[in-house]
């Protein structure tokens, strides 16, 4: 779905806008029963790596994520070809979302030091013959929206000269509506990492990418009535997704402050949110803050199911035992633990950092 260039300012915003949401309302559901689930976090960060390696469009990578979730919910892949599947997701739909000079060649794929790392190379008949079985299962329709189709429509308002800085007016306009929107591609990054946001419709996971910006920053109101009629979502209906978000930040504000070797004394941080106590109307002007304090559930509940076997055809790519073949990717199972638990942890939404998230880091 390539549309145009800031499409969000033209005189046809408003229908994209709409169609976007009828057909979000369309989605595919996502049971969340693959036997390789425990993995996803690894393919969804090799998909961003090579997004950014060719300067693809959000877009793109979310896109790409989102088909190699729903291809995984229905089938049992082996892990080494869910390389081959992740690769092919991506390309499908660089190829729906950006222009065709900017879709990844076959050669340059195989050139990446990753490839060779990961001791796979690419073939043109693999790589058509996987794309050929992703658009037979979905059916030849990408048009699927996500997040990142979202994000775009919302900053365009996100920030008005009447919102507040720490209880004050804004100094720069121009300067702000720059943080946000880099805080906004982080949260949209945050979501990508944890399969837990596919249970939020993707205009609700951009929204709450927005109030979760719009609260590291210290705007007030968080979430102000022009984002409410724009949206058409309260901050009620964004608390769940927004608190899931803020303790992803809040555990990548901790490993960056271990990785700089100085983390803050006690004293000084009781000072900082001393100084940095929540002002009244904080999340909604004129409104009690209906947040919840603090967030105790636990990951999504899905069940491992055995596909049936219609949904199994005879493809050589599906249904093969997963044996030592996990050797393939080092350390991927240590690299998911580090947020396996994060919807374990408490955290206040309406607390205010001290410290910029690692986002500006990167």
């Amino acid at each position: 779905m390539e549309l145009e260039d800031q499409w969000w300012k033209g005189h046809l915003a408003a229908d994209i806008y709409h169609a976007l949401r009828y057909k979000e309302l369309k989605l595919p559901s996502f049971k969340g029963q693959s036997p390789q689930l425990n993995l996803r976090r690894y393919f969804a960060d090799l998909i961003a790596v090579v997004c950014n390696r060719f300067r693809l469009c959000p877009a793109a990578r979310h896109l790409a994520v989102y088909l190699l979730d729903l291809f995984m919910d229905r089938y049992d892949i082996t892990v080494q070809q869910l390389h081959m599947v992740s690769l092919s997701c991506l390309l499908l739909a660089s190829k729906f979302e950006e222009r065709e000079d900017r879709v990844p060649k076959l050669e340059m794929l195989n050139s990446l030091g990753c490839m060779s790392s990961m001791n796979l190379v690419l073939t043109k008949q693999g790589l058509l013959h996987m794309e050929l079985l992703l658009l037979e299962t979905f059916q030849w329709n990408l048009y699927l929206p996500t997040a990142a189709h979202f994000i775009e429509f919302y900053l365009s308002i996100a920030v008005h000269e009447a919102d507040l800085h720490n209880g004050w007016p804004i100094g720069c306009l121009d300067k702000t509506k720059l943080f946000l929107a880099k805080y906004a591609d982080y949260f949209l990054e945050v979501s990508l990492q944890d399969h837990v946001f596919l249970c939020f419709v993707p205009s609700l996971v951009a929204a709450a990418c927005l109030a979760s910006s719009r609260l590291i920053l210290h705007l007030s109101p968080t979430w102000p009535p022009r984002l409410q009629r724009l949206t058409a979502y309260t901050w009620d209906d964004l608390v769940s997704c927004t608190e899931k978000l803020m303790v992803a930040h809040d555990g990548d504000v901790k490993e960056a402050n271990k990785q700089k070797g100085s983390p803050p004394s006690h004293q000084q941080q009781q000072q900082q949110q001393q100084q940095l106590a929540p002002t009244p109307n904080y999340h909604t002007s004129g409104q009690a803050n209906p947040v919840a304090q603090y967030l105790h559930r636990p990951v999504m509940p899905y069940p491992q199911q055995t596909l049936p076997s219609a949904v199994a055809p005879s493809h050589r790519y599906l249904n093969q035992p997963i044996g030592p073949q996990h050797s393939h990717i080092p350390n991927a199972t240590t690299h998911l633990e580090s947020k396996a638990s994060m919807s374990n942890r408490a955290y206040q939404v309406s607390v205010k950092y001290p410290c910029a998230a690692p986002c500006f880091d990167r």
